[in-house]
């Protein structure tokens, strides 16, 4: 597998782990902005760590950030700690470096984005794993490029 996007620049790939719906984002081929891709439903006939797989596969991914949900205390509670066994199953199928990353309030973040944009609950129920999961994901790349 080439460890560089296309251009020779690592490729970053963030995962917002739900129990039913992850959703999934991609580092731009500059490390600069993060895109949403798409939402993996875990129940889906096939295996998400497969999907995972061929998005690696097919971004060039070198890196993968995991939203970690943390209390507003920073202390890590039970959906916290299922959070990190996943990662730890995702590094251990991938061979790649996880890190995982801070994701307090992402997703009520993104809701009340969607909210004053005024898009329905249905549409905002199918997009909000995989923009919460750009947000991870810009909030990261921003620190590192500092």
């Amino acid at each position: 597998m080439n460890l560089f996007g296309s251009n020779g620049q690592p490729r970053v790939l963030c995962l917002d782990l739900g129990e039913r719906r992850i959703g999934v984002a991609v580092s731009d081929l500059l490390g600069w902005t993060a895109q949403g891709v798409e939402v993996i439903d875990r129940k889906q006939s096939i295996p998400w760590l497969e999907r995972l797989d061929q998005l690696i596969k097919e971004y060039e991914v070198t890196e993968i950030v995991v939203g970690l949900p943390r209390n507003m205390n920073g202390s890590i509670g039970p959906r916290g700690e299922a959070v990190q066994v996943i990662a730890e199953e995702v590094a251990n199928h991938t061979s790649l470096p996880v890190r995982l990353w801070d994701e307090r309030l992402s997703t009520s973040a993104v809701e009340k984005t969607l909210i004053s944009a005024d898009v329905s609950r249905k549409k905002r129920k199918k997009v909000v794993d995989q923009l919460a999961a750009s947000w991870i994901l810009q909030g990261y790349l921003d620190a590192h490029r500092r």
